[in-house]
């Protein structure tokens, strides 16, 4: 019994999005057309892969597991597509990176997109760990993890390795000092990120390691909240140093005992190692002395 390649995508389109509406304007159908695929395809093999709600949909067991089959089905579609659209002068395409900081990137993306003007480069943030998601989920091309990486599915560049600043507001207390150690941050207000983020797994490792004890102050998602919110006087926050730029708003504090450091490794699935234009940014990188 052959699958319809039209209810596959109508599924995985609704699968990604997370409801009719969105994966109707992904496909450039109507949300009617869309609901009749998957309802097909249900009726067909006598199966329900979304539980329906009003609001939104989730998915079946059955479901979970059919679109971990179409992520590869259309990643490899897309692969045949860029192949045989893109030609050797890669004149045409896309090229997605999952990056937490982009500022490690910028400079080898501004070369590549000097050399291919037509290929559309979209950044999206995340921590490492959401960052690795998508890359294993087939939404993005390459991730910059913060971290070493040992992993044969994946294809590793080292691009830097920085060590952690703390920094705060002008007005904090500890803003005409030259630098700190880990005690100073005992049951000092901290602005952490979420969990998930190798700078904050970094310091959880480095103050056990201390036997010292953390005190949040409060958990915020990104590196810009983490600076708004320090910027505002309300804790202490810690950057790779590499991250930290020229901010004006904060003052920043080398720790002088701590002794791991950021490393930001760019990946890609090792599968799709062959195609032409991850080849092509990973020479740039190299290149330039990624």
């Amino acid at each position: 019994m052959a699958v319809s390649q039209a209810q596959l995508k109508a599924f995985h389109a609704v699968a990604v999005h997370g409801n009719f509406t969105r994966a109707a304007e992904a496909l450039f159908l109507s949300q009617p057309a869309v609901s009749d695929q998957v309802r097909k395809l249900e009726e067909r093999f006598g199966i329900l892969l979304f539980h329906r709600n009003k609001r939104a949909v989730q998915l079946t067991d059955l479901g979970e597991r059919l679109l971990a089959i179409t992520q590869r089905l259309f990643a490899a579609e897309g692969e045949a597509e860029e192949l045989l659209s893109t030609s050797r002068a890669l004149e045409t395409g896309s090229l997605t990176l999952a990056v937490d900081s982009p500022v490690h990137l910028l400079g080898h993306i501004a070369r590549f997109c000097e050399r291919f003007p037509g290929i559309r480069v979209s950044l999206v943030t995340g921590n490492s760990d959401e960052c690795l998601r998508r890359l294993q989920e087939y939404k993005a091309d390459f991730a910059l993890l913060g971290r070493v990486v040992e992993d044969d599915s994946l294809i590793t560049q080292v691009l830097s390795s920085d060590p952690l600043v703390a920094f705060v507001a002008h007005s904090h207390p500890w803003a005409t000092r030259e630098s700190i150690v880990l005690a100073d941050l005992e049951d000092m207000p901290m602005v952490l990120r979420e969990r998930g983020s190798m700078t904050r797994q970094i310091l959880e490792e480095e103050m056990r390691r201390a036997g010292i004890a953390i005190r949040p102050a409060i958990e915020v998602e990104g590196r810009e909240a983490t600076f708004e919110m320090v910027a505002a006087g309300l804790g202490v926050g810690l950057v790779s140093a590499a991250e930290v730029g020229a901010s004006a708003n904060v003052h920043v504090l080398p720790i002088r005992d701590c002794l791991q450091r950021m490393t930001e490794t760019l990946v890609c699935l090792r599968e799709q190692g062959s195609r032409r234009i991850i080849e092509t940014f990973f020479a740039i990188v190299r290149s330039n002395g990624g």
